[in-house]
């Protein structure tokens, strides 16, 4: 791949492209296709590496960002893993953290007097499955693990309780009518039980 080298900032008026979906760049070595890397010494404010904002101003629809990943090749990921996206945070000593730090952060916004309708979430896990492809018993829509030998002391961080809130005390007597599994780590699958009642 040729190295073409730019001094100072670069800007465009027509945005920039990196091959087409009917002739994409490619690669035969693994290798960054493209890649940035910064360092900042900046003891105020926000430093982003990359910044992208889109605004629909019309009945349109799209992602600020989309990543994906597509195996075409048997027996992809031997050794290693696929992702559509890994977003990391890591913190190294001696680097502390006096804030907060979360290596990904969903925001779901509203202006003052929004009232947008539609189905909203903070975080929204689909799946796109083909209903004759076999899926493994060991797929979920969630699944968690140590990398390393430290762990990670609670599952999840929940704001306080209140009346409307993701997180409410038992109004009533509990009755379990549903269950979701959770496969472990082991292979033992576990259930979390819910219930029709508040």
């Amino acid at each position: 791949m040729a190295r073409t080298t730019f001094s100072g900032p670069v800007a465009s008026d027509n945005g920039f492209i990196g091959g087409t979906a009917s002739s994409p760049t490619t690669v035969t070595t693994a290798q960054n296709i493209s890649s940035f890397y910064g360092s900042t010494s900046a003891t105020t404010d926000d430093t982003r590496l990359s910044y992208n904002r889109l605004a629909f101003t019309s009945t349109g629809s799209g992602e600020t960002l989309r990543a994906f990943s597509v195996v075409s090749g048997a027996n992809a990921a031997t050794g290693g893993t696929i992702n559509g996206a890994h977003i990391s945070t890591s913190i190294n000593s001696p680097g502390t953290i006096s804030g907060a730090a979360n290596a990904l952060r969903a925001t779901l916004g509203m202006g003052a007097s929004a009232n947008p309708g539609g189905t909203l979430a903070a975080l929204q896990l689909d799946s796109d499955i083909a209903g004759t492809a076999t899926v493994p018993a060991t797929a979920a829509f969630i699944r968690v693990t140590n990398s390393n030998t430290g762990v990670i002391p609670n599952m999840f961080s929940v704001p306080a309780p209140a009346v409307g809130g993701a997180f409410r005390a038992v109004v009533g007597s509990a009755l379990c009518t549903h269950t979701m599994p959770v496969r472990s780590a082991n292979g033992t699958t576990y259930y979390i039980m819910v219930s029709t009642v508040a």
